[in-house]
């Protein structure tokens, strides 16, 4: 099996990668990525195994005449690269379109005119906007950002795959934990940069805003039992927990007891989202997690340098 992963040097897709080469049923895995954010820990450090089935492409998502021709003999096509900008996903509209939503259409009009067999997409509960209640797969999306409403665009390109090909839509959860080519900008990451190495963090607003979180490789379980089952084409939600950023602060506060924490515009009370844990895609794949919120923080902690 050959395995596309676009934006594969990117946080989720070396995560992804590092687990996809373990497997025998991989071949072969394509990493197409245009290097934008110039990160490039997925190339050091210690060898991958299996790494002779790894291959490097430099190539940008909008440009169709090279996505079909490395596209030619591909089987899967893990569809991540994305214009990513927590938390400032309301900033540079132009560029969330040209990324999100053209570079996925690009995508999908080169995967129809190829023989690969499935397509899997994260796209992000943003799209859902904002709820007081609890969000599930049937509730209407209305996306209050940019990169809300460039992430569901690029859903309605997909889309026109699932009459075609196995075309699964993940709306993925804020994703946070320990990556080689790491993000700081997600809320839980920036936090446990902040308190290690300042010992003061910030809050938007005042903390009582729910999100709804998943741990990096709990999505990469889900991404990869998606390749491997046999999961009808369709959209899920990727979730593992619902948490206050206060609940967060307090994990927090046991694991660096002298932290400090200060309150921005605390007299705003900030958009809501929680979304049903129990996701239509349990049916098909099991990407439950057994770690708590605390176990997975200070193991990231352990990641640190110093």
């Amino acid at each position: 099996m050959k395995v596309l992963i676009t934006g594969g040097a990117g946080y989720i897709g070396t995560v992804l990668t590092k687990h996809l080469v373990q497997y025998p049923e991989i071949d072969e895995i394509v990493i197409y990525d245009n290097l934008s954010r110039k990160n490039s820990n997925l190339f050091l450090g210690d060898r991958l195994p299996n790494a002779e089935k790894v291959e490097l492409v430099v190539g940008d998502i909008l440009d169709l005449r090279k996505l079909n021709k490395i596209l030619s003999d591909v089987d899967v096509v893990f569809h991540l690269a994305a214009r990513v900008s927590t938390p400032f996903a309301n900033v540079d509209a132009d560029f969330h379109e040209q990324v999100n939503h053209w570079g996925t259409s690009e995508l999908v009009s080169a995967v129809e005119e190829s023989n690969v067999e499935k397509f899997i997409f994260t796209s992000s509960t943003s799209v859902y906007g904002a709820s007081d209640g609890l969000i599930d797969e049937n509730q209407e999306p209305n996306p209050k950002t940019f990169y809300g409403i460039s992430k569901y665009r690029g859903e309605e390109h997909v889309k026109r795959l699932q009459k075609k090909r196995n075309a699964l839509i993940l709306r993925c959860a804020n994703v946070y934990g320990y990556s080689r080519s790491m993000r700081f900008d997600a809320v839980i990451n920036r936090f446990m940069f902040d308190a290690n190495f300042t010992n003061r963090i910030q809050i938007h607003g005042n903390g009582k805003q729910n999100r709804a979180f998943v741990h990096v490789n709990v999505l990469i379980r889900a991404l990869i039992g998606c390749l491997l089952n046999d999961v009808p084409s369709g959209i899920y939600n990727v979730v593992d927990k619902n948490l206050q950023i206060l609940d967060i602060v307090d994990i927090l506060k046991e694991i660096y007891p002298t932290l400090e924490f200060i309150f921005v515009n605390q007299h705003l009370e900030l958009r809501q989202m929680q979304v049903d844990r129990n996701s239509v895609l349990r049916n098909y794949i099991d990407f439950e997690n057994t770690f708590s919120l605390k176990d997975e923080l200070l193991e990231f902690k352990e990641r640190f340098s110093f």
